[in-house]
């Protein structure tokens, strides 16, 4: 097929030798299957801003780092300079967090090189070589659901010992090799604690593949994953060899700062119980408050 244009310095440099097909167009990238030397790859393909529909949300981009004030300024202020800025920096995101769970053992495509906007990476095959599916794209017996959702879990843990939330996990983002998920698609990946979203996008990406798997083995919709490997990892005890139950005990007296509000609005009302009803309001602040941390440290 005739070489996209974004590709050509990929092959000027010797890093591709032949593009032999496209294999899908998304959001944000067209990827293509090409041939190193004797590897079949993939090349990812990222989209101008002008060309694709995806948008970058701002809680995505919360807590990335930036070279230096000029660029964060530019960033900011959405100049030409600072749209190239801001688009590098989008693109730059995922080639990072590829090398950084790759390292860490997180089950992700092999990420080779990235050049020209073009990110160059393991092709992830099915036991014919070709492409591997999509795990939406499978129906699975009842076991296999389990030990693949029990897999996932284990990789999202990593990826959070890693410090990095996915942020857009589904079963449109995994595909299922020979040897088992692979994780993909990481533009969206989060600082876990740089990003003030970091729990909520977690607790989605969990989700999601407890409502996924659930299809197969119902039981796994009543799981609570995300709230056990964050009350960890809060705590600073989350790793690896962490043993999950799926099973998490809300605190029973958990802070109802609204309801005291009200309480103390409540108290105003009355000229006789204005008085105490700002100091008992106060004192049940407290003792909420502190209730509801004691619950959590024991958990």
């Amino acid at each position: 097929m005739k070489t996209p244009k974004r590709i050509e310095p990929l092959i000027e440099d010797g890093l591709v030798d032949e593009v032999l097909r496209p294999l899908m167009s998304g959001k944000e990238a067209a990827v293509y299957v090409v041939r190193c030397g004797n590897e079949l790859r993939c090349a990812k393909v990222y989209k101008e801003a002008n060309k694709r529909s995806f948008r970058q949300a701002a809680e995505y981009q919360e807590g990335r780092k930036v070279r230096n004030s000029r660029q964060a300024r530019a960033m900011a202020k959405g100049s030409k300079f600072g749209r190239k800025e801001t688009e590098d920096a989008w693109q730059n995101a995922e080639v990072a967090a590829l090398f950084r769970l790759a390292s860490a053992g997180v089950r992700v495509p092999k990420p080779y090189d990235f050049l020209e906007g073009v990110l160059l990476m393991e092709l992830v095959a099915d036991e014919y070589g070709d492409a591997a599916p999509r795990l939406n794209d499978v129906v699975l017996e009842p076991d296999q659901a389990r030990e693949y959702h029990a897999f996932l879990i284990e990789q999202i843990v990593l990826m959070l010992c890693s410090g990095l939330v996915h942020g857009d996990l589904s079963e449109f983002n995994v595909l299922l090799a020979p040897s088992g998920p692979v994780i993909i698609d990481l533009p969206k990946a989060v600082d876990a604690a740089g990003n003030n979203h970091a729990f909520s996008m977690l607790e989605r990406d969990v989700g999601n593949m407890a409502l996924y798997f659930g299809r197969f083995a119902p039981e796994l919709r009543k799981t609570k994953y995300a709230k056990e490997m964050w009350s960890y990892y809060e705590a600073g005890t989350l790793s690896p060899a962490t043993v999950l139950t799926g099973e998490f005990d809300e605190p029973e007296d958990e802070a109802d700062v609204g309801g005291v509000l009200r309480e103390i609005e409540a108290g105003r009302g009355s000229p006789s119980g204005s008085s105490c009803g700002r100091r008992c309001a106060t004192e049940q602040i407290h003792r909420r408050t502190t209730a509801a941390v004691d619950a959590v440290k024991t958990d």
